[in-house]
């Protein structure tokens, strides 16, 4: 038996990368994993890798910064779960980097929609569910730019700051009053699309695979965490 049977567990980006690893990981310990992406044919092949190892999954194909999207998924899986066990916020993106000045208006508002707003509108549209969980686990993937701002990260930094806030705060509201906890994970150096676009030059080798991540992730889903538990992934696999 593994050890998150009988619970369900949502996954954003999970169509590669930490996501996928970490979907795949989370059903090997016995949970039905709901995954989303934009990337149908990306959702099917971890799907497929799911089902071949003896797990369940649900693939969910849509476009986070559609915000009535977002709702329409929630109503989904409350018809069929009621409750939501594990959520998994993972899905970003980086954008440009270059000079705060130089910094695209709609390339900016594209990211901070997905990378905050978006995310804001997931936890509005679960959160009901997340209650209804005996005992609910928010785990939010972010960067160390959020609090450690680097030149010509502003915007990807910026949104993940937000982020940061955000999850955060929904932490402390619920840590007296329920059975929701929050985390905050940042992979650190990490082999993904996302890495090589922001250091193309830099050897993946030397990274440690998506897998790593996915491992910690589940282990904190599995054993649960303190009131705003935060933690940074820096050991090479």
């Amino acid at each position: 038996m593994g050890r998150l049977d009988g619970q369900l567990a949502l996954v954003t980006g999970a169509s590669r990368g930490i996501g996928a690893a970490t979907a795949i990981a989370l059903a090997a310990e016995g949970a039905h994993v709901v995954i989303t992406a934009r990337t149908t044919a990306g959702l099917e092949l971890v799907e497929d890798e799911i089902h071949k190892a003896g797990g369940s999954a649900t693939i969910a194909p849509l476009d986070l910064t559609d915000g009535e999207s977002v709702g329409r998924l929630a109503g989904a899986i409350f018809e069929r779960w009621k409750a939501l066990d594990i959520l998994v916020l993972n899905a970003a993106m980086l954008g440009s980097l270059g000079p705060v000045p130089h910094i695209d208006p709609k390339e900016f508002a594209r990211i901070v929609t997905l990378n905050l707003t978006a995310q804001a509108a997931m936890i509005a549209a679960f959160d009901p569910m997340l209650r209804a969980s005996k005992g609910a686990r928010v785990i939010g993937l972010t960067s160390g730019v959020a609090r450690a701002p680097r030149a010509y990260w502003g915007a990807y930094a910026a949104s993940k700051a937000g982020f940061e806030t955000l999850l955060d705060t929904y932490g402390d509201e619920l840590a007296n009053i329920g059975r929701v906890r929050v985390a905050i994970v940042d992979p650190g150096a990490t082999r993904t699309a996302m890495r090589a676009k922001a250091y193309p030059g830099e050897d993946p080798a030397r990274l440690k695979p998506p897998e790593a991540v996915a491992a910690r992730i589940t282990e904190l889903a599995i054993h649960g965490f303190e009131i705003a538990h935060r933690e940074r992934i820096s050991q090479i696999n």
